[in-house]
């Protein structure tokens, strides 16, 4: 599962993970669902939060920086009943309180789209609007504090565009968190992919500006770097605002998905850290629409059958149209 990918002279054969997780029963595809981004350190992190193990858990914290790792952040957010203990663990243990903070502050932002559930605006009842605001407004409080409480992090201001986007704060307070966040890291994947999904047209853009701001930002990318994923986030994104499920299906999208990959995942200075396949699906799904196979061949190939949940949770019956897409190409 974490060997390269294919490349012109051959298959090249990286040095093994020490912390990869055995991968678990594959399904008669060939595929499986990724596991604590397949991380024995990730795995551990998790198994202390669902236990409500504070002394566990800030112990297998040691490896990671929650201020700035987007991904091991996300995998604490999708845990039920955090929120609920996380802050009040922290009591006395000031180190530790921004940590508790964001924790809790991204749940409530996970647990408050829960509640609104992906269904268009018009179809959310009263009480699922209520119970969004609530969370995200709880959520709001803690991200802020924790982003005082440690000024140097970009996580908080990047969630703090998630919770303003849902709570239709606007253009000012959203531009002003978004410079926030790109001050503490200029090339902040999350930062970049929740501006383009607020430059859609479902929610405060206009057709075109998201991809527009996507291809502005990938230049300032080194080789290697992953922010090169926020083109194939755009295009996603497009697709989804799209009647037309064929959009991407250009020889002008094809080349350029096929040119942000070699930019970034596919180029030799990718570093691999847990949530890597996250990034690698972001292509996977963007070059399948796209029918772009050749490329998408590749990087379906580095997933090795890995089904990361997003961004598949576009489509409905994600697990099998990931499946479907991986056996076209």
């Amino acid at each position: 599962m974490f060997g390269k990918l294919w490349g012109r002279g051959g298959r090249e054969r990286p040095e093994a993970d020490p912390y990869a997780l055995p991968v678990p029963r594959r399904q008669k595809d060939g595929t499986y669902t990724l596991r604590a981004l397949g991380d024995t350190r990730v795995l551990a992190l998790t198994d202390a939060v669902r236990a409500d193990d504070w002394a566990a858990f800030t112990t297998a914290l040691a490896p990671f920086d929650l201020g700035r790792d987007h991904h091991v952040l996300s995998e604490l957010a999708e845990l039920g009943g955090v929120q609920n203990w996380i802050v009040e663990a922290a009591e006395g243990k000031e180190e530790y309180r921004a940590t508790a903070l964001l924790v809790a502050g991204a749940r409530n932002i996970a647990w408050g789209w829960e509640a609104r559930t992906r269904a268009s605006a018009k179809n959310v009842t009263r009480e699922q609007w209520r119970l969004f605001h609530e969370r995200l407004e709880v959520a709001e409080e803690q991200l802020l504090e924790a982003a005082e409480l440690r000024p140097e992090w970009s996580t908080p201001w990047s969630r703090l565009l998630t919770s303003g986007r849902g709570m239709s704060l606007g253009d000012t307070v959203n531009e002003t968190r978004l410079a926030a966040a790109l001050r503490r890291d200029p090339l902040d994947l999350a930062a970049h992919h929740e501006w383009v999904s607020y430059l859609q047209p479902r929610w405060s853009g206009e057709p075109g500006q998201a991809l527009a701001f996507a291809r502005e930002s990938l230049p300032r990318a080194p080789q290697g770097h992953r922010l090169g994923c926020v083109i194939a986030c755009a295009h996603i994104e497009d697709w989804v605002e799209s009647d037309d499920g064929k959009c991407l299906e250009t020889p002008v999208i094809q080349a350029e998905l096929r040119a942000a990959a070699e930019h970034s995942i596919l180029h030799p200075d990718y570093v691999r850290v847990p949530g890597w396949q996250h990034d690698f699906s972001l292509f996977a799904m963007a070059l399948a629409l796209a029918g772009e196979r050749r490329t998408a061949r590749r990087v379906f190939g580095a997933l090795d059958g890995a089904f990361t949940g997003r961004p598949w949770s576009y489509l409905s019956q994600p697990e099998k149209q990931f499946a479907r897409f991986r056996s076209r190409v």
